[in-house]
Order: C-alpha cells, then sequence, then structure tokens
C-alpha cells in the first residue's frame, strides 16, 4: 500500500460557516473593528437596529449572542433585520462564551453551536423569520411598561438638563451662520443613503446648511457634499471628512471630558465641545434651534414607536423626545420634503403647457374673422425675410 496517497488526502469540509471570531462585550468598540466575513460574538440584550444595521453594513458572517436578543420587555428592531438580510443568528448561548472563544480565532457555527475546530464551545437558539415573529407578538405587552420608564427618565432628564433644553444655556458658538437658514441634518440612520439622494433637488434649490452626525458625514461626503458643520465622536470619522468641514463639534460628558478630541488636535484641527448627556442627533438639532434656523430637515433619524423605545436609544430617548418638542413645527422629515419636491411640476410639464396654450390660440385666430388679416402678415413678413437673406448672398 502506498502511504503518499493517505498523506496526501485532504478532509471533508466541516458542515457550517467558518471565520475569525471578532469577540467583544462593548459592542461599540467590537463595530469599529469587525471586518467582513468575520463571525461576530457579543453580548447584548435586545439587539437593537442601529447595531443590527451596522453588522449588515459590515457583511459579517454570523452573529452569535450570549444574551437574549430579545427579551420579551418591548418589540426591539435588531434581530429580524439581520434574519432578513441571510445572517445566521445564533442566541442567547452563555456569557462564558466571550471567556472560551479568543478574538480572532477561527470558529465555526452549526445548527446553533459554535465550535473552536472540532470542539464544542457554546450553543443557543437559531433566530428565524418565525421565531422573531411569535417573540414579537409578546413583546408588544411590554410596550406599556417601557413607556411608564420612559416618563419617569423624561422628568428625571428635565430636572438635569433644564437649562439646556429650555434655556439653550452651554450650547457652543458656531463660525457658521444658521440664523434665517434652512439646515439638514444628516444622522447615521436606516436608509440615510436612499434619503439623501432623494433630497438633491432640495440642496440644489435651497442651499441649506449641512451638518453631518457621526459617520454620516463620511456619507455626505462619499455623495459629493462637504458637511458645514460635523457633530460626533472624531474616532469615527475619516481624517478627510473633519479636515473638509467648515466646524466640528465633538459632545463632551457633562463633566467636561471629549472622548474623541484628542485625534482632532493630532490632526491639527480646531473643534468646539458641546458638553450634554444627550446623544450626537439632538445636540445637532439643539444648534440648529438656538442658532435661530428657520426649518431642519432630518434625515436618518428614527419615526416610528418602535424605532422611538428601542433598547439601544433608550438611555437617550428623554432628550430626543424633548427636543423633539422644543423645535416644534420648525423641525420636518426629509422623506416629506424630498415627496413634496417631487410632487412638483416639472419644467417638460410647463413647456408643454405652453405649448397647448400657443395652439389653442392658433386655432382661435384661424376661425376668426382677423385670422385671415394675420396670416397676411405673417406670409408678407415671411417673404420679406427671405428676400433680405437673398440679398446677402446676390
Amino acid at each position: 500500500m502506498k502511504l503518499t496517497g493517505l498523506l496526501t488526502r485532504t478532509k471533508d469540509p466541516l458542515p457550517g460557516i467558518s471565520g475569525v471570531a471578532r469577540v467583544d462585550r462593548r459592542t461599540r468598540e467590537l463595530l469599529r473593528r469587525v471586518e467582513p466575513g468575520e463571525i461576530v460574538i457579543l453580548d447584548h440584550v435586545d439587539l437593537d437596529r442601529s447595531t443590527a444595521d451596522a453588522l449588515v453594513h459590515a457583511g459579517v458572517a454570523a452573529v452569535v449572542n450570549a444574551s437574549p436578543s430579545i427579551s420579551g420587555r418591548f418589540p426591539n428592531l435588531g434581530p429580524e433585520i439581520l434574519v432578513e438580510a441571510g445572517i445566521p443568528l445564533i442566541d442567547n448561548v452563555g456569557a462564558e462564551v466571550l471567556h472560551r472563544v479568543k478574538d480572532g480565532s477561527k470558529v465555526r457555527v452549526h445548527e446553533g453551536v459554535l465550535y473552536v475546530g472540532d470542539r464544542q464551545v457554546a450553543s443557543g437558539s437559531v433566530q428565524t423569520p418565525e421565531s422573531i415573529a411569535d417573540q414579537m407578538i409578546e413583546a408588544k405587552a411590554g410596550m406599556s411598561t417601557q413607556l411608564e420608564a420612559f416618563s419617569a427618565n423624561t422628568i428625571e432628564f428635565l430636572r438635569r438638563e433644564r437649562t439646556l433644553i429650555l434655556d439653550g444655556v452651554g450650547v457652543p458658538d458656531l463660525r457658521v451662520p444658521l440664523q434665517d437658514r434652512h439646515v439638514l441634518v444628516v444622522a447615521p440612520g436606516t436608509g440615510h443613503v436612499e434619503d439623501v439622494r432623494a433630497l438633491k433637488k432640495y440642496i440644489a434649490e435651497h442651499r441649506p446648511v449641512i451638518v453631518g452626525v457621526d459617520s454620516a458625514a463620511d456619507t455626505l461626503r462619499e455623495l459629493g457634499y462637504t458637511p458645514d458643520i460635523v457633530v460626533g465622536d472624531p474616532s469615527g470619522i475619516e481624517a478627510e471628512t473633519l479636515k473638509a468641514s467648515g466646524e466640528v463639534v465633538v459632545p463632551a460628558q457633562p463633566d467636561g471630558h471629549a472622548p474623541g478630541v484628542e485625534r482632532i488636535q493630532d490632526l491639527g484641527i480646531g473643534a468646539v465641545t458641546f458638553p450634554a448627556s444627550g446623544n450626537p442627533e439632538d445636540l445637532a438639532l439643539l444648534l440648529a434651534d438656538t442658532h435661530d434656523a428657520s426649518l431642519v430637515v432630518t434625515v436618518g433619524f428614527q419615526a416610528t414607536l418602535r424605532e422611538f423605545l428601542d433598547h439601544g436609544r433608550s438611555g437617550s430617548n428623554p432628550s430626543t423626545f424633548l427636543t423633539r418638542l422644543k423645535l416644534g413645527t420648525k423641525l420636518v422629515d426629509g422623506k416629506a420634503v424630498a415627496t413634496l419636491h417631487r410632487s412638483r411640476v416639472s419644467i417638460g410639464a410647463v413647456v408643454l403647457l405652453v405649448l397647448a396654450a400657443l395652439v389653442v390660440v392658433a386655432a382661435a385666430l384661424l376661425v376668426s374673422d382677423v385670422g385671415g388679416v394675420y396670416l397676411d402678415w405673417l406670409r408678407d413678413t415671411w417673404n420679406s425675410f427671405t428676400s433680405w437673406v437673398k440679398g446677402l448672398f446676390a
């Protein structure tokens, strides 16, 4: 027997999805490091929409969650987005997985089981469209409890930040003038790229001040728009975008510490800090309102009740709610603005209307008594014109 064939014989590929493990308990830090084709291992109760959108955009191969992706407290949106995108979601495998799997190691998932080599390290339930739908029905019963908690959090936030929300105390001054101008605030929410493209006519006509929030500032630059103002953590924004923008506003903690400001200093860019406990989207709206913008158009902001109560934003939702109340009728959703501009009469329709009017006038002249007079005048004018042209070449 020849040993050569035995030595060179390859093993059959193992079933399931294989890839490099990207492990981190801190979801925000994990999203910054994840690469396409990797298997994400996280610990995120009630997986929210923004996290799921980021995972889909990153092109991950699978997601393993140490905690329940749907706890039943309210109908969160993340699991549905992952499954609809075709990304396997293995749920509630236990916190031990974060210690058993090293970041960067080769792992495999198959039928709800996570393997390192041939060794099983964790197992959980595979989420499907049917299982998510059943859990969502049960979770809707928890919305009343969430609304009660939200009311209490709103009162507490108003006590802590009432001078900011009511009087604008603490809002920094800006070099970019906003008074009596339209302001377009773009956040990195679902569908924000398509919404910005739909606002092309509005931007060209009104030339609003463009504010990019977090990574949406990079999106604006990729679409051909230079943000006048960038609001967000500079560590998550490309250097070219920060340098090209007219002004950078860095959200800071109430004690004044501003994460990411070191990057601004390294790039040699001037920036202002905005100490507040609200999220960057709300701070951008407060900037526009305090500096007397006439209209604020938003793109990439949450619009439905389920999005509003999504766990990933629950800590800042009191700020979101009160900020929108403060802006009132000054605040307009970008989808509505795009719809209004699409419904305007096009130039082609105006041209057709003018031509139709000319045809009607011509027909009226032909059937009237003075029609012959005008026809004789046109004939004489044309003959005179042709005779003049012939004389030029005689």
